[in-house]
């Protein structure tokens, strides 16, 4: 099974698979054919035949799970190294103010390891271990609301684009205006 996302089984969800397929291996053993293999176990023919395959090949422990599909990019050691670098700071890294984004850590992590990872797999790296999407919680002290609202009344109707006036339009190409 495939997740779009870098997903995965759990590890509880491969153990189950394993088990199934150790209980094939046993139904292979007695001589049991692959259809009603497939039905006692309730699961494809062709998943069964497929065991078949590898277990004639290679006996029982050829069916035993490799493990996760997927490994991770960054491995404990290189993580450890990151989270100290994290502690630095943005500043640090050479950005003009204290706030980490994933974008920033991308750029990080190439700079410092080398790889290249995309925003989607930092987040649950972060997430799995135990970094959390963090949003202040109130506003900050040294706030000048009366410089604030001067400038959303004075510079932000200048920085703004001015709405398109709505009236009656043509989307014929054969109006010379709209060429």
């Amino acid at each position: 099974m495939r997740y779009p996302q870098g997903g995965g089984l759990t590890a509880e969800r491969r153990a189950f698979r394993e088990h199934i397929r150790m209980q094939a291996a046993e139904l292979f053993a007695l001589g049991h054919d692959n259809a009603t293999i497939a039905q006692q176990l309730r699961v494809s023919v062709r998943s069964v035949q497929r065991w078949h395959q590898t277990w004639e090949h290679g006996g029982t422990p050829a069916l035993e799970s490799k493990g996760p599909a997927s490994r991770p990019k960054l491995s404990e050691a290189l993580f450890t190294v990151l989270e100290q670098e994290l502690a630095k700071g943005p500043v640090a890294h050479g950005w003009p103010d204290q706030t980490w984004t994933l974008a920033r850590i991308k750029t990080l992590i190439g700079r410092r390891f080398h790889k290249s990872m995309t925003l989607s797999a930092i987040a649950q790296m972060l997430h799995r271990h135990g970094f959390s999407h963090q949003v202040p919680a109130r506003r900050a002290l040294e706030r000048n609301e009366e410089a604030v609202t001067g400038w959303v009344k004075e510079t932000w109707p200048q920085v703004e684009t001015p709405w398109r006036r709505s009236g009656p339009g043509c989307a014929s190409k054969t109006k010379p205006a709209s060429r």
